[in-house]
């Protein structure tokens, strides 16, 4: 049987080989999370023998992200804001960045953490943005709206591991078509990459993200034109609008929604120092 710091030194040599940006760190992230493993164990245990039946989850897992497959596609969830999500075919895998967004909108709601406040998530894919909200502010509600039936699904599932079934609801709708009643925050992370885009990224997003969550028609801003063209009728009085955008679209966006009649409120920028979030109230 390999130990498990043989195990890992095999795996950095493969990845490295396969041109993985970071092999040591992307072997972290597969092994710990087939064997559940913490940082430290990879010191503490590095002399431990691994089982013939874990070797091998172990090594068609390494199999596949040699092919291509990221490697929370691989283990199926990821972390969000401390809530490990459920992943399927039909969602985005949440990102970091994103969490800037959550952050935005916990900000500007401030001393009102306790109220019962009505959130409407749109394209929630997995629930992230909405449950991260959700586990924040205890007497919340939210909407999660989807035009994919996997990725409400799943968000439904992850609502369930948290407890929060009971405030997030599940909706079938493009964009606003079957959302009915008002919300004290709308917040969103739709599509914004370029159609012509699309066959450039990376091949562990274009051949595993969903295109629906990515693709933002010809200039990346069809998402916001329909939010920004529909959002003052679902929102109530002193509510928020918060979108995540690409790092180049801050100044576009703002100008879609300051010609609806809404004001930039708050601008965030991402861990790379890139514009990434964005607040706008009713004026």
């Amino acid at each position: 049987m390999t130990t498990l710091s043989e195990m890992m030194n095999h795996l950095r040599n493969r990845f490295a080989v396969a041109g993985i940006e970071d092999p040591m760190a992307e072997a972290r992230i597969l092994v710990g999370g087939l064997l559940g493993l913490g940082r430290t164990d990879f010191i503490t245990r590095s002399e431990v023998q691994i089982d013939l039946d874990d070797e091998a989850r172990i090594l068609d897992a390494a199999g596949r992200r040699t092919r291509g497959e990221p490697p929370y596609r691989i283990l199926g969830h990821r972390c969000f804001r401390g809530l490990d999500l459920r992943l399927s075919k039909g969602t985005l895998e949440p990102r970091p960045d994103t969490e800037i967004l959550v952050q935005a909108v916990l900000d500007a709601i401030g001393g009102r953490r306790d109220d019962a406040l009505e959130i409407l998530d749109l394209g929630t894919g997995t629930g992230a943005i909405g449950l991260a909200l959700l586990a924040e502010l205890p007497k919340a509600r939210a909407v999660g709206v989807d035009l994919s039936e996997d990725a409400l699904a799943t968000a439904v599932d992850n609502a369930a591991a948290y407890g929060l079934s009971d405030r997030f609801s599940p909706r079938l709708s493009d964009w606003f078509d079957r959302v009915a009643g008002t919300y004290d925050v709308i917040v969103s992370n739709p599509p914004y990459i370029r159609s012509e885009v699309i066959a450039s990224l990376d091949r562990e997003v274009r051949e595993h993200d969903p295109l629906l969550a990515l693709d933002g028609g010809d200039d990346g801003l069809d998402a916001y034109r329909k939010i920004a063209a529909a959002a003052a009728h679902f929102l109530k009085a002193d509510g928020i609008v918060a979108v995540e955008t690409g790092f180049d679209q801050r100044q576009p966006v703002e100008d879609i929604f300051t010609a609806k009649g809404f004001s930039l409120a708050a601008a965030h920028r991402d861990y790379g120092g890139n514009d990434r979030a964005q607040l706008f109230r009713l004026l």
